[in-house]
């Protein structure tokens, strides 16, 4: 059976839990499945044999807890440390799918401020002077902070399972954080010196770009998701 045939039976079958025991579970199926340098089949398989194991116990009246213990997260990190490490081509295309979301959010957002200053404050210009040595630098420099909002929103959620943590609480973290990576990828891109060939653009080129990179990243979800 695929990955992907497991994680829809998976899906099916903890309709099957109750309320105490889903949340225990849901929990520890997030934190396996963000370990994202392992194998997508097996992950999916060993987490169909806790859910098979805790469906049983649960029909022997018996709780998440007293199968697997009170300290959930030191048995998914001994699971976690037995599964092979492997780059799937999944984890690849969630990286893509990530960077294309970030560039393309940053370069809409920063193409509609261009707009919005120009068309109704009548402040700026109606072409945006492109150099293609700041352009590449950048693309360059928007990598490492693509990483590190992916990988601090992945160790954040795994750091989150097996805590009770309020939703509005949530909210604040995650826009703190995307705040923070947003501003310091706008700060680089406002203080770059210029250099290189220039090419004048209609300041609606930064904005159709990032929303062609939106929608490439939404492709790639697509794509992840068959």
């Amino acid at each position: 059976m695929s990955a992907e045939e497991l994680v829809e039976l998976n899906n099916q079958k903890r309709d099957m839990l109750n309320q105490v025991n889903v949340s225990y579970y849901e929990d520890m199926l997030v934190y396996i499945r963000l370990s994202y340098d392992k194998s997508d089949e097996e992950s999916e398989e060993i987490l169909m044999e806790l859910l098979d194991h805790l469906l049983e116990a649960q029909a022997a009246g018996k709780t998440a807890e007293e199968v697997f213990g009170n300290h959930p997260k030191h048995y998914a990190d001994e699971i976690c440390g037995e599964l092979p490490k492997m780059v799937t081509k999944k984890r690849t295309l969630y990286i893509l799918m990530s960077l294309f979301y970030f560039v393309g959010v940053s370069a809409a957002v920063y193409g509609l401020f261009d707009l919005i200053r120009y068309y109704l404050f009548n402040v700026g210009d109606d072409v945006l002077t492109i150099n293609s040595g700041t352009a590449v630098v950048n693309t360059m420099l928007s990598l490492p902070i693509a990483f590190f909002f992916i990988n601090g929103l992945i160790r954040y959620l795994r750091w989150s399972c097996f805590k009770q943590i309020s939703k509005v609480l949530e909210s604040v973290i995650f826009g703190l954080h995307g705040a923070v990576s947003f501003s310091v990828f706008f700060v680089l891109i406002y203080f770059m010196p210029t250099f290189g060939p220039s090419i004048d653009v209609p300041i609606y080129v930064t904005f159709l770009l990032g929303m062609a990179l939106c929608l490439l990243g939404y492709l790639t979800l697509k794509a992840i998701s068959k």
